[in-house]
């Protein structure tokens, strides 16, 4: 009954902080913060950013977690992303993190959309531009999965960055919009 009753109490504590911790309703930058000169802002409950450099920071830093997201791209050679395990926020790069990529024509399409920049290839190479797409990534310990529109296009081990780091998403080039953004500490 005590092993029954802590497992229940354990998951309510997920489920709290999965609740407290989601974007269903993007209305504000609560838990959030700019790093870049991108121009981040809220339109109809969307992340939308179209210019400059930067990224969108969680307050929160995330060991193992789930982060699902719905984006949009304007183009092919729209170029985004979603940061995780960010080891400095002065210089988040595909070297100091690790980056579930969003970009349709990379020249080399091993780092295209649904890849893992420089760890993994996407197992394909799914379009995403002119429509909304979802990204779900699970991390735990060494294992990592990025699953794309419900097709998983990395499923890989890897122990490049172990820390515990904020979770960014990225505007680089073209319009990028992010709605229904969920992190849900494992």
């Amino acid at each position: 009954m005590t092993k029954i009753l802590s497992a229940i109490s354990f998951t309510a504590l997920v489920l709290i902080t999965f609740v407290a911790s989601g974007q269903d309703d993007l209305t504000s930058f609560d838990g959030w913060h700019q790093v870049g000169n991108a121009n981040w802002r809220i339109e109809l409950d969307e992340f939308v950013s179209d210019e400059g450099n930067g990224h969108l920071v969680t307050d929160r830093s995330y060991q193992d977690f789930r982060i699902t997201a719905e984006f949009f791209i304007d183009a092919p050679t729209a170029n985004s992303g979603i940061y995780f395990r960010i080891t400095d926020e002065s210089t988040i790069r595909d070297t100091t993190a690790y980056e579930a990529n969003i970009n349709d024509e990379r020249p080399d399409m091993e780092k295209s959309t649904g890849g893992l920049v420089n760890h993994a290839p996407p197992s394909e190479y799914i379009k995403t531009a002119g429509q909304w797409n979802t990204y779900d990534v699970s991390v735990q310990g060494d294992h990592i999965v990025i699953v794309l529109n419900g097709i998983t296009t990395v499923d890989t081990r890897d122990t490049t960055h172990q820390n515990s780091g904020p979770i960014s998403l990225q505007h680089l080039a073209g319009e990028v919009r992010f709605r229904n953004v969920v992190i849900e500490a494992l």
